[in-house]
C-alpha cells in the first residue's frame, strides 16, 4: 500500500487539534470508539501545504520570545512553526496509533540549506516514519521538508518516544553520546513562569504541561515546563552570527526545564561548528545537549 498524500488548505487550527489530542489521554474517555488510539503501525500518510506565506509580525513575535535578532531572513528554527499544525494533524488523525499528549519529544535535527527570506512562499510537507523499539518504549520520527519554488531549503526530523513496553536490548536515542560543554563558557538565564504561555501564543503548542502548574501536575510534573523547541531556539539565538548559512543543528532533550527556573547555557567551538548545552546551574545535569555544524548533502 502506497503513501496517502493529502493537501491541506490553510493553516490547521492548532488549539482544536490540541484539544482533540488531549482526549485519548483522559482515563475513561480514551475507551470511547473514535477517540481511543490503538494499533502498532504508523500510517503511510503525508500532509502538504502549498504557498505558505510568512507573516512578518509573527516572525517578530517569535524572535522576541526566543531571543533572535529580527532580520530579513527567518530564524533557523522558525519553519518548525509552519509545520507544527501539520504535525498535530497527523498525530490526531484516526489512523495514527498513539495519543499525541504524553508522547515525549526526545530529539530534533534541523538542516537549513540556505537562509529563507520572509518574502518567500513555501511548500511544507510532513509525514511519520520509522516506528522502532526503544529501551523505554517505542520511538518514531516526524519528518518535515520545506521547499521554495521547487527548491529544497529546510528539513527536520523530530524523534518522539511513546513510553511503555520497552525493549532493553534496543538501541537508545541517536544522540545519547553528545557532550555538554557548559563548564567551558557558562551563561545563566532566568526563565519566568509565563514562558510556556508566551511561547504557546506564538507557536500554537498549547500542550497543558507547558502552561500552568495545575495543568502540568495533571500529567505528572511538579509545575509547568519549558517547550523543548523554545530551548533549542534560545540556544541558537545565543549563537547567532557564528553559524554558517547552511547548517545542521541536532539536539537531544534530556531533562525537563521547570518554570520558573534557571538554566546555564554553555558552548564550545568544535571543528566547523559548535557544541552547546543547557544544564541545571546547581547540579550540572543536562536539560539539552546539541551540535551545530555546516550542512552537508
Amino acid at each position: 500500500m502506497g503513501t496517502e498524500s493529502r493537501v491541506v488548505d490553510g493553516a490547521p487550527a492548532t488549539l482544536p487539534l490540541m484539544l482533540k489530542a488531549a482526549l485519548p489521554a483522559i482515563p475513561g474517555v480514551n475507551l470511547v470508539p473514535g477517540i481511543r488510539k490503538h494499533g502498532d503501525t504508523l500510517p503511510q500518510l503525508s500532509l502538504t501545504r502549498h504557498d505558505v506565506p510568512v507573516d512578518r509580525a509573527h516572525v517578530a513575535a517569535y524572535s522576541e520570545v526566543c531571543g533572535f535578532t529580527l532580520r530579513d531572513t527567518l530564524p533557523v528554527t522558525y519553519p518548525h512553526l509552519l509545520a507544527f499544525g501539520l504535525h498535530m494533524a497527523v498525530m490526531t488523525d484516526d489512523s495514527f496509533p498513539f495519543p499525541a499528549i504524553g508522547t515525549v519529544h526526545l530529539e530534533n535535527s534541523i538542516t537549513a540549506l540556505r537562509p529563507i527570506s520572509a518574502e518567500e512562499k513555501l511548500q511544507v510537507t510532513v509525514r511519520p516514519d520509522r516506528l522502532r523499539p526503544h529501551p523505554k518504549g517505542r520511538v518514531f520520527d516526524m519528518l518535515t521538508s520545506v521547499h521554495s519554488a521547487g527548491e529544497p531549503v529546510w528539513e527536520e526530523t523530530s524523534t518522539f518516544l511513546r513510553l511503555g513496553g520497552g525493549d532493553k536490548g534496543a538501541p537508545g536515542s541517536g544522540l545519547d553520546t553528545l557532550d555538554h560543554p557548559t563548564g567551558r563558557s557558562a551563561i545563566e538565564w532566568r526563565l519566568g513562569g509565563d514562558l510556556g504561555r508566551r511561547y504557546a501564543a506564538v507557536s500554537g503548542d498549547h500542550n497543558p504541561i507547558h502552561l500552568y502548574g495545575l495543568t502540568a501536575k495533571a500529567f505528572g510534573f511538579p509545575r509547568q515546563i519549558a517547550h523543548g523547541m523554545w530551548s533549542k531556539a534560545r540556544c541558537l539565538a545565543a549563537l547567532e552570527g557564528r553559524l554558517p548559512d547552511a547548517v545542521t543543528v541536532q539536539v537531544a532533550f534530556k531533562k525537563p526545564i521547570l518554570l520558573p527556573g534557571r538554566v546555564a547555557f554553555g558552548s564550545a567551538r568544535e571543528g566547523d561548528g559548535y557544541a552547546f548545552s543547557l544544564t541545571d546551574p546547581k547540579t550540572g545535569a543536562p536539560h539539552l545537549v546539541g551540535t551545530a555544524r555546516a550542512a552537508t548533502r
